[in-house]
């Protein structure tokens, strides 16, 4: 059984993985900014998919101090990136400030991405958060294996975090080992996601991340269009449940996670 946990009103919650810059915010991005900081989301990380949206997002920092920033190139948009694009990331990662090279990593799930291609694409842009040291956002579907085996064998020491992770148990020491943080979502308030909610509920708290992956990965039970970063107090709702720390203690150290691997002040 659980023991209770004390309800306060000074949860203070890091939204890890958020896309804000994707159209589909356009006519509710302000709003979603202001609510934001009076819920107390103190924090958010976007990730860029491809070259073209790197402005924006940096556009974004520069008048919202609560904006962390990674940019990199997606495994799932493989048809937009160009070769060039690789140098023009390079150039990027020289420009500060700049929390994490992101989101990058392989998809062996979508078998229609050509994997030679991915993993070239991924190796490339590991070299560059290496060069830089920077950590890196993950995304990895049917493919932890792989990226655990890229990542010890080009010796990447930056850490980083493994956005939507569903790997094993196993696999989540290992990427612990390399300095990685684990980000837990919409997915882990579903009651049939068995296995996900068994390791939230078992890993280290110091392992996890809190993310929403707006405006994709809806949590359970939610009568939007679109996910929305306002929607993490449902991710963190499910965290609490699983665990037996406080809703503070879990705020805190989830907070400070993302903070920590992210190098964010």
């Amino acid at each position: 059984m659980f023991k209770p946990k004390a309800k306060t009103p000074n949860i203070k919650l890091f939204d890890s993985h958020c896309h804000l810059d994707f159209p589909v915010f356009d006519n509710e991005r302000d709003v979603i900014f202001e609510q934001m900081r009076k819920v107390g989301i103190e924090g958010i990380l976007i990730p860029g998919v491809q070259k073209d949206n790197w402005r924006f997002i940096r556009q974004l920092a520069a008048t919202r101090p609560e904006v962390s920033v990674a940019l990199g190139l997606h495994p799932m948009f493989l048809k937009e990136h160009k070769k060039s694009h690789i140098h023009d990331l390079e150039l990027a990662a020289g420009i500060k400030p700049l929390a994490a090279i992101g989101e990058i990593g392989l998809d062996f799930y979508d078998k229609h991405l050509d994997r030679k291609t991915q993993i070239s694409l991924f190796k490339a842009q590991l070299d560059i958060a290496k060069s830089c040291h920077l950590p890196v956002v993950l995304h990895v579907r049917k493919a932890h294996e792989d990226v655990l085996l890229y990542l010890k064998s080009m010796k990447f020491t930056e850490g980083g975090i493994v956005h939507a992770f569903n790997g094993s148990m196993q696999q989540a020491e290992r990427y612990r080992d390399l300095g990685f943080k684990l980000g837990f979502g919409g997915a882990m308030t579903y009651p049939r996601a068995v296995k996900l909610r068994d390791l939230a509920k078992n890993l280290p708290l110091t392992d996890i991340v809190l993310e929403t992956d707006a405006p994709d990965m809806m949590p359970a039970n939610c009568d939007k269009d679109h996910n929305s970063p306002l929607l993490i107090f449902k991710n963190f709702n499910t965290l609490v449940e699983l665990r037996e720390e406080t809703a503070s203690q879990i705020a805190e150290q989830t907070t400070a996670n993302s903070r920590q691997v992210l190098r964010v002040t």
